[in-house]
């Protein structure tokens, strides 16, 4: 099932054309690249009010173009679960923040809430945590967050976003690591969670030179997650950004990966993460913008059909 991130009212896509997307992120309009994007401009016009672009180079990267005043960094809000979040004109046309996953964020909320109205305290791990969106909505929920990312720089801007959404007081670990090498070690100590979050790279190498492919690693290290997971788990989302990789194939190696423990008590899903691209001007379009793929535990998947 694809999941539509519409809920937003600090963000919008207002046009898209010609491998471009225009976005507004609070009063900033924002122009980036974005390879889905086949087709020309609607509104050729309203890309003049820019306030800022970003433009690939020939040699690889690229750069942003300030176009009018933009500040160093600003706010915005995801209202339905009043969090806030920084945005930044960053380095690879990046903001510090990818909208779509707000779609996720909603049904990991509504999960734990559900949870915690039962008593529960559930534990959530989040593998390559980035600026800890999902960190955010996970903690506003009741869940005790244990956020892992192996830029220190990413995870000093998670916990600002924590901070932010005045969530501080929240239980949230920050770790700075190698996101492999901790799921290694938390087998080892026999540490089980009740949600797990993960978008592994496409490819990297570990902090000694270690080669990672997601065709080659991905089976080998969910299955390591996999013994993670409670014996009642509320989910585990396996995001994708990775061109050519289908949501059905993400979902299969979260179904063959499955342990014996948790057969039959288990559902899946998956598809594409939408942004919708505003109606005024290109009428009821859609951006795909990565997939997910989701296991839910006991009970999770009715209780979000009834949503």
């Amino acid at each position: 099932m694809n999941l539509i991130a519409d809920k937003w009212q600090d963000y919008e896509i207002l046009d898209t054309g010609d491998g471009m997307k225009l976005e507004r992120w609070g009063n900033i309009l924002l122009s980036r690249p974005d390879p889905q994007v086949i087709w020309g401009k609607t509104d050729p016009a309203l890309w003049k009010k820019a306030h800022a672009e970003y433009s690939r180079s020939s040699s690889g990267g690229g750069q942003w173009h300030m176009l009018r005043d933009v500040p160093a960094r600003w706010n915005i809000e995801y209202g339905p679960l009043g969090l806030k979040f920084i945005v930044e004109p960053m380095g690879f046309k990046h903001t510090g923040l990818f909208p779509e996953q707000a779609a996720n964020w909603d049904w990991m909320s509504a999960l734990i809430s559900d949870a915690v109205s039962k008593g529960r305290k559930p534990e959530v791990l989040n593998l390559f945590g980035y600026t800890g969106g999902a960190t955010a909505a996970c903690a506003k929920a009741g869940a005790a967050v244990c956020h892992v990312d192996a830029s220190k720089g990413m995870v000093t801007r998670a916990r600002e976003n924590i901070e932010a959404s005045g969530l501080g007081d929240r239980t949230v670990r920050y770790i700075v690591d190698d996101a492999f090498k901790f799921v290694q070690r938390e087998i080892r100590r026999g540490r089980r969670y009740d949600g797990i979050i993960m978008d592994p790279p496409s490819y990297g190498r570990g902090p000694s030179g270690e080669l990672w492919k997601l065709e080659d690693n991905l089976e080998g290290f969910v299955k390591n997650c996999m013994e993670l997971l409670s014996d009642e788990p509320l989910f585990m989302l396996l995001n994708s950004y990775t061109t050519g990789f289908s949501p059905t194939v993400t979902e299969n190696i979260l179904r063959l990966s499955l342990p014996e423990r948790l057969k039959g008590k288990t559902d899946f899903g998956s598809g594409d993460l939408l942004l919708p691209v505003s109606e005024k001007r290109s009428g009821s379009i859609f951006l795909p913008c990565g997939s997910y793929a989701a296991l839910y535990g006991p009970g999770c998947f009715q209780l979000l059909d009834r949503g």
